[in-house]
């Protein structure tokens, strides 16, 4: 499974349509999905929602994310993420390898 941050904005008619039963079809629709929701925020700024999701990959994401527009209203963004620490670690691999190339 790969973790996904999906970014919502609502439209005019969505926030008209805002209940706890909306909520529940959301996680629905990731589930349809084969993932699962980790944790759902309402925010402040650019965006009105964000949902951290884990989905077996990359095309199960951007279905799911159209699914979610579809049954919502909501437009949403989504985005892999990267644990951190992986990141780190395959930054300081590449590092290494440049500095034996360098020699």
């Amino acid at each position: 499974m790969h973790a996904y941050f999906m970014f919502g904005r609502y439209s005019q008619q969505s926030l008209k349509d805002i209940s706890r039963r909306r909520t529940e079809e959301a996680v629905g629709v990731i589930e349809s999905f084969n993932g699962q929701v980790t944790a759902m925020y309402a925010l402040l700024g650019q965006f009105d929602l964000v949902f951290i999701v884990n989905l077996p990959g990359n095309r199960e994401a951007m279905e799911a994310s159209i699914a979610l527009t579809r049954a919502t209203g909501i437009d949403f963004v989504t985005a892999p993420a990267f644990p951190v620490e992986h990141f780190d670690q395959m930054i300081e691999r590449d590092l290494e390898k440049q500095a034996k190339n360098a020699v």
